[in-house]
């Protein structure tokens, strides 16, 4: 598709030329586009505006350096940010905290540039940018479980986004965690916890503080510590949603995995994890997170 490889050649030169200044007009040339048309066709295809996304590359590359241990004045000034304020002012509202509580989830490795003809293919629905890496601390969820069977699922990624086909998102039980629970955190656990061949079972969970009875009908379920690579899916509109984390999953395991320092932690279940901000009837545009278990990938020799 022409557009894609035109606007291919765009990420591709934002890539060469990360710790210089660029602007939309510049881009909108390269591509041959005048400015109108070219900012419509980059944000339907990456997600985000053209000024948003240099922000957010440059942000990327930044803090891998930050994780090398480049100091951070040098930093800022090397990615065309005048003032040490503007890069922090920035990188927080980009990561959401200071650059130094960040960089320990930084992923190891640069970050992978985005190659928009796969991302298309599999609908992912934009870009999706580096994952959070986190360690949680073991946790515990209840839910209630729905069995299936199904041949060739092990895992969360096996089977994505089920809960959209067994009709979850009408509210029911999502209320009824609620009410009986109470959870400190909104958000909400999609996750297979069976690992039986040809026997799926989907756990639908909220956060459990064991302070609540346990009422005939739901599942506890203990999750133990482990590292994630958290990953959001491209915002878009709830009549994408599934068919985005689809194409998230897939990213991610064809994509991503392959080209890091990581392999998957097969002991620990991978899980979908819901917020307020998948709430379509709040937002025009929804995402929600994939946590992936990981582990550092062995040297080979």
């Amino acid at each position: 598709m022409e557009p894609l490889l035109t606007l291919q050649k765009v990420i591709d030169f934002i890539e060469k030329n990360i710790k210089n200044d660029m602007n939309p007009e510049e881009l909108a040339k390269l591509a041959g586009y005048s400015p109108f048309h070219f900012s419509r066709l980059f944000k339907k295809y990456t997600g985000f505006s053209t000024k948003e996304y240099v922000i957010k590359r440059k942000l990327q590359h930044a803090l891998y350096d930050l994780a090398c241990g480049k100091k951070i004045i040098d930093i800022s000034t090397d990615y065309g940010f005048h003032t040490h304020a503007g890069f922090t002012k920035a990188f927080k509202n980009s990561f959401g905290s200071s650059p130094r509580l960040y960089k320990m989830h930084c992923p190891i490795g640069k970050p992978q540039k985005p190659d928009l003809q796969t991302l298309f293919n599999k609908q992912v629905g934009g870009i999706v940018l580096q994952p959070k890496i986190v360690a949680r601390s073991a946790f515990t969820v209840v839910g209630q479980t729905f069995e299936s069977n199904r041949n060739n699922v092990s895992f969360t990624r096996d089977e994505p986004a089920f809960w959209d086909m067994r009709g979850l998102t009408d509210g029911t039980v999502e209320r009824d965690l609620y009410k009986y629970f109470q959870p400190q955190k909104h958000g909400e656990y999609c996750m297979n916890i069976q690992r039986e061949e040809g026997h799926f079972t989907y756990l639908f969970a909220v956060d459990y503080d064991g302070s609540a009875n346990l009422p005939a009908g739901f599942t506890i379920h203990r999750m133990p510590s482990a590292d994630y690579a958290v990953f959001k899916t491209p915002a878009v509109a709830v009549s994408h949603f599934v068919s985005t984390i689809k194409g998230t999953w897939r990213y991610i395991l064809e994509d991503w995995l392959p080209s890091s320092s990581y392999e998957v932690n097969e002991e620990v279940s991978d899980f979908e994890y819901y917020d307020e901000f998948c709430h379509y009837w709040d937002f025009e545009k929804i995402y929600m997170e994939i946590h992936l278990p990981i582990k550092k990938r062995a040297a080979t020799s």
